[in-house]
């Protein structure tokens, strides 16, 4: 069966395929020996290394240096699930591109638009996308970073965390309270460079896959009104919708950590000997396999259909694309753990692909919504499209 074979499925066109197999070959080339252990400076050359070779085109609209007329999410799926299948660190240094600029595409000026975003295209400057805080993750609500508007400018007080790129981005697209209305009616959002008095990177934070994360604090921070995304009050339905375009890019970067793992245990699978035969000659083997594969389809096809339904259908995609975080990331889980187990010893070995494996699926199960907010998400809105 062909790495590929899977984006024969309807859900996508040739140009699709053309990206995936050009991305699948360069990773082929490139990332067979990332640096995970400096972790800023391999992820800072990851994203000029992206840039240079086009792929962050995918990240922008066509009028900023995009690849396409407008972001398309089946490529952004086709471009994390290729990548985390050859790198975790690559998937990551991809992904942030977008996310850290989805809200200045959505919403920003032509000015920021023009200023930011062929830079993140190029790969000349990093993104970060700031919203969580020490006691405002899931719940965003209960924001206390402040943003008070003081005639051009405003200025913020508060901090961030959890942050990725958070040390190393050049742009942060940062949302506070500007306190409009009550809650989430309250919230604004800002793009901050980096360097701008008052703004500081307060703590790195490591974490079991190393990745580029920090806390960042903000103090008496003046931030132009001019670099404002949207309208006042409205940052919390701009988080929502970037979010949104973003969130089966999870699923898909699940999907290649799973089909990594499905390709190990086979490999191994296939060389191992015991009691003279195969170990994919034991029966048990082979139904742990057949699980492993299952688990992989039933999150492809969720996957591939949140990214389909927003690219072809339009609309809002709340529901699909809660569906394919969730069952992507927890079926990943379940498929790497299995790979890991018929490794035996060798699969907790550090440095092995399964080990590694393991622990870059456990974050995916938590961040941009963890399992139990999706299920959340769905339940109230299957509810609110139940006639009473």
């Amino acid at each position: 069966m062909s790495r590929l074979s899977h984006l024969q499925l309807p859900f996508f066109d040739d140009g699709h395929r053309a990206l995936a197999a050009a991305l699948d070959a360069w990773g082929a080339r490139e990332l067979q020996h990332v640096n995970h252990e400096e972790t800023d400076a391999s992820c800072r050359q990851l994203v000029r290394a992206l840039g240079q070779a086009g792929f962050l085109r995918y990240c922008v609209p066509k009028a900023h240096g995009g690849a396409l007329e407008a972001v398309d999410s089946r490529s952004l799926v086709i471009a994390r699930e290729t990548l985390a299948r050859h790198d975790g660190l690559a998937d990551f240094a991809f992904a942030m591109q977008g996310l850290g600029s989805g809200a200045i595409t959505l919403a920003g000026s032509p000015e920021l638009q023009a200023e930011v975003l062929p830079r993140v295209a190029a790969g000349e400057w990093i993104a970060a996308f700031a919203l969580s805080e020490p006691e405002a993750g899931s719940d965003v609500g209960a924001m206390a970073c402040e943003a008070v508007n003081q005639g051009d400018h405003y200025v913020l007080n508060g901090e961030k965390t959890w942050i990725s790129n958070g040390g190393i981005a050049d742009v942060y697209c940062v949302f506070a309270r500007t306190g409009e209305a009550p809650g989430t009616r309250g919230i604004s959002a800002f793009v901050l460079h980096a360097g701008t008095p008052g703004f500081e990177i307060a703590e790195r934070i490591e974490v079991m896959a190393p990745h580029p994360l920090a806390r960042l604090r903000f103090t008496d921070c003046r931030v132009p009104k001019a670099q404002r995304l949207g309208a006042a009050g409205e940052g919390f339905k701009l988080a929502m919708r970037t979010l949104d375009i973003f969130r089966a890019s999870v699923a898909a970067a699940a999907l290649g950590f799973a089909r990594r793992a499905l390709d190990e245990a086979l490999a191994h699978a296939s060389q191992r000997r015991m009691f003279g035969q195969a170990l994919a000659d034991f029966q048990l083997t082979q139904a742990t396999l057949g699980d492993m594969a299952s688990d992989i389809d039933a999150a492809a096809l969720l996957t591939y259909r949140a990214a389909w339904q927003r690219d072809v259908q339009g609309g809002r995609t709340t529901r699909e694309a809660a569906m394919a975080k969730m069952v992507a990331t927890e079926n990943a889980q379940r498929v790497i753990d299995r790979a890991l187990q018929l490794h035996g010893g060798r699969g907790v070995q550090r440095g092995s692909a399964v080990e590694s494996l393991y622990r870059e699926i456990r974050a995916l199960r938590i961040y941009e919504g963890a399992t139990e907010v999706q299920r959340l998400i769905i339940g109230r809105d299957l509810v609110a499209q139940t006639p009473a």
